[in-house]
């Protein structure tokens, strides 16, 4: 037996029955797992995880939970090590899908960001797609998206080769314009932080679900815009958003702003493109 299904064993336990690997993107190893006590679990792992990253996640799925809003994944254990690092999750069967399901998912969103949050930010730092994510709490939203967020990655994507060196004065030109291309000042909205489709389930009884969170307070178009980002998502979930939670004007001339985040962590992790796409984005709005 490897030393994760021991580790597994000892924390949640429950000797493991039979495991299979299932897709984890691509930062995370993962799989299913059935435990002799009959749950199943879905369990993310990685022997290079970094400390923390588990129990940060964790801790998300419960912020996102306390909402009340939108199905988490319990947490069955968290592995942080001596051993085996891993976060073991309640399995959620998927389903099919439909209108229905995908109306309830644009209100269920609606609902968790009108929970709020404290702050703009998070009172402790976590990690998207593996990264180090910063979420120092600012008393406004052009400063944190400014400081934690676009400075912040893009120090990080120069350093890394990703963008030239003169990106950062191109930045730093951008987030001097932060307070008047932002829109109507919000509350926080509590956010999921990296919704893109891969992390929307729809279970097997047609209820929506979020999984691998990035939480922080934000405003809330930045889980909308990265919704777009890749696509995934029916028109229907939007029209279910606006009937609970319209968005405030002018907010299609934000979409491209509000992707840039996500789109500067696609140039530290994958390259390629994403370094036109963000240099592209800068242009529009520069």
């Amino acid at each position: 037996m490897s030393a994760l299904l021991v580790a597994l064993a000892s924390a949640t336990g429950s000797t493991v029955a039979d495991s299979s690997p299932v897709p984890g993107g691509s930062i995370n190893r993962a799989l299913q797992a059935r435990l002799a006590d009959g749950r199943r679990i879905f369990v993310k792992h990685h022997p290079d995880a970094p400390a923390g990253s588990y129990r940060a996640e964790a801790e998300g799925l419960a912020w996102l939970a306390a909402a009340d809003a939108l199905r988490t994944p319990a947490v069955v254990a968290v592995g942080e090590g001596p051993g085996p690092r891993f976060l073991a999750l309640e399995w959620i069967e998927a389903g099919p899908g439909g209108p229905a399901a995908q109306e309830a998912f644009g209100r269920g969103l609606a609902a968790l960001h009108l929970s709020g949050a404290p702050a703009f930010g998070l009172d402790r730092d976590n990690a998207i797609g593996g990264l180090p994510q910063a979420n120092g709490p600012c008393e406004t939203w052009p400063e944190f998206y400014g400081a934690r967020r676009l400075t912040a990655m893009a120090r990080q994507a120069v350093d890394d080769g990703g963008l030239p060196p003169s990106f950062m004065d191109r930045i730093a030109g951008l987030c001097a314009r932060l307070p008047e291309l932002c829109g109507p000042p919000e509350p926080p909205a509590r956010l999921h932080g990296d919704l893109w489709s891969g992390n929307a389930i729809i279970d097997a009884r047609g209820g929506p679900a979020v999984v691998d969170p990035a939480v922080y307070g934000g405003h809330r178009e930045m889980d909308l815009a990265m919704m777009r980002l890749f696509g995934g998502f029916s028109p229907r979930v939007y029209a279910a958003y606006d009937e609970v939670h319209p968005r405030a004007a002018g907010h299609e001339d934000r979409v491209a702003l509000f992707q840039l985040y996500p789109v500067l962590v696609h140039v530290r992790l994958f390259g390629g493109g994403y370094a036109r796409q963000a240099e592209d984005i800068v242009s529009r709005y520069g």
